[in-house]
């Protein structure tokens, strides 16, 4: 029995509120995807987490905004932030409340994994709608996921379901094949993010061996894989 949308919006819900604490380990992606981001532009991060990319980006002097669908996310974003109180909005990707051309750049990380097949292709035509042409989209997701190694069993109606919500997996060529019908790929590869506050010596030696044989493009380094893409809004339509 699959999960219907519902579902999958009450597992959202659960996460990016009473389970915020799951992304504390978000924070080096983050970091990373915010310093691709550049001063005075106008970025749009779909999908808060726990607020970490807009706090990032609003240090570097990145007009930041955010769409997310949870409301319970956005208001505890706006009191958590105070630039945000104004441009920080509850609503979903395939229908944002956005004009045309309005963002230099789009932010999804770890957000596509989420979306069934319909959902994902009207997510994408929207945020190139409202990217500015020549404008980017910048997305993560989970490296080559073996979605059946998460699967997890309801004990009061026995559905199935990802214990993430995650609805498909993703390459680095299914990913740039998927995008194309909107996007050219300016960078597109797997990585290793590390967390370096959360892990001792140990975890440090092994994420930073991780780290360069990521760099490398060797792509057989464990768990935890993530795929970063940028891809570039055709300036002439």
């Amino acid at each position: 029995m699959s999960m219907g949308v519902s579902d999958q919006s009450r597992i959202w819900e659960y996460f990016q509120n009473e389970g915020i604490d799951k992304f504390d380990g978000s924070v080096g992606r983050l970091s990373y995807i915010a310093r691709l981001l550049k001063p005075g532009t106008r970025a749009l991060n779909i999908g808060v987490g726990n607020g970490a990319l807009e706090a990032f980006a609003l240090d570097r002097g990145v007009e930041a905004w955010s769409l997310d669908p949870s409301e319970r996310a956005i208001e505890s974003l706006k009191q958590r932030l105070l630039p945000m109180r104004d441009r920080a909005f509850a609503g979903f990707a395939q229908t944002m409340p956005f004009p045309d051309g309005y963002f230099d750049d789009v932010v999804l990380s770890e957000v596509l994994e989420h979306l069934e097949p319909d959902v994902f292709d009207g997510a994408i035509a929207e945020v190139a709608r409202v990217l500015k042409p020549g404008g980017r989209m910048i997305a993560t997701v989970p490296a080559r996921e073996k979605l059946s190694e998460a699967m997890v069993v309801c004990p009061c109606c026995s559905t199935t379901f990802h214990r993430w919500g995650h609805t498909r997996s993703f390459t680095v060529e299914s990913l740039i094949d998927l995008l194309g019908t909107q996007f050219t790929a300016e960078q597109a590869a797997e990585h290793f993010f590390v967390e370096w506050s959360t892990v001792g010596p140990a975890g440090k030696l092994k994420g930073l061996l991780k780290q360069l044989l990521s760099w490398r493009g060797i792509g057989t380094y464990g768990t935890g894989r993530t795929i970063l893409y940028v891809g570039r809004k055709p300036a002439r339509q």
